[in-house]
């Protein structure tokens, strides 16, 4: 007994360490965005890497989610004799929930172990200690663009993803199960609201890719640096961005829609 308190003690007080850890290298992160406005050069490449690179992976899979919830949706409310407000249920579902959430998990997938991954490795090879070096702070000149450009990405991939899911329901339901184009468009701009669906959506996709890129920027740059510390960051970054993710979801659900 003594030895499970003594061992919940340890872990508690090395997450309470590491989140310490955290904050402050946040707080630097954020401080070195300043250093990024004379050098637009970093910010614009590490966008494309980050945010380029996964809108293929971002279409494919918002193409797909819209085409299942088409599907779905449309068994569903024929039940009711409502299948002339899929386009409603479709673009809800996106736009409140799955458009930020499922693209938040595909980022953290794709960008955000390759971000780990390429910090862990600077680590490992001592170029980070280099520039230190050389009096160039890697934070300034590595960490913040990246960190700035996930920022950004997020929110323009979810928008993405969304809009191809809402086109996917729309080639199944108006396509294969004949509900009629009109009333899925008219019937999803009127019940549709831009401040309480699509605003609301933003914001989730912006607190996302925040969390998400802080994680995995960290998780590379406090990873210990061997092949086998690079491996655990990047998985560590994965999971944690997703239990994130979900949790704050629901908080946000919770505080966005609760009064709804």
């Amino acid at each position: 007994m003594l030895e499970l308190i003594q061992t919940l003690g340890k872990s508690t007080r090395a997450g309470f360490t590491k989140l310490g850890r955290g904050t402050y290298f946040l707080l630097q992160t954020l401080t070195g965005i300043l250093e990024i406005v004379p050098r637009p050069r970093l910010l614009l490449n590490q966008m494309y890497s980050v945010g380029v690179l996964s809108c293929l992976i971002i279409s494919i899979s918002g193409l797909f989610v819209g085409m299942v919830l088409g599907l779905q949706g449309f068994y569903i409310l024929s039940d009711f004799g409502a299948e002339e407000t899929l386009g409603v249920m479709v673009a809800a579902s996106l736009v409140r929930e799955l458009g930020p959430v499922v693209s938040a998990l595909l980022f953290a997938g794709r960008a955000g172990s390759a971000l780990t991954a390429e910090i862990g490795l600077m680590k490992a090879t001592e170029q980070l200690s280099g520039m230190e070096m050389m009096a160039v702070d890697p934070i300034k000149r590595i960490i913040s663009p990246r960190f700035l450009a996930g920022v950004i990405s997020m929110p323009l991939l979810a928008a993405l993803f969304s809009a191809i899911g809402i086109l996917g329901g729309q080639i199944v339901g108006c396509g294969l199960l004949g509900v009629d184009d009109g009333s899925y468009w008219s019937q999803m701009q009127s019940k549709i609201d831009f401040f309480d669906d699509i605003i609301n959506g933003v914001i989730k996709s912006f607190v996302f890719g925040f969390v998400t890129t802080w994680i995995a920027l960290f998780e590379g740059y406090d990873t210990i640096p061997t092949s086998e510390g690079v491996s655990r960051a990047t998985t560590r970054t994965v999971v944690n961005s997703a239990f994130s993710i979900l949790g704050l979801d629901f908080i946000l659900t919770a505080l966005m829609f609760g009064d709804d």
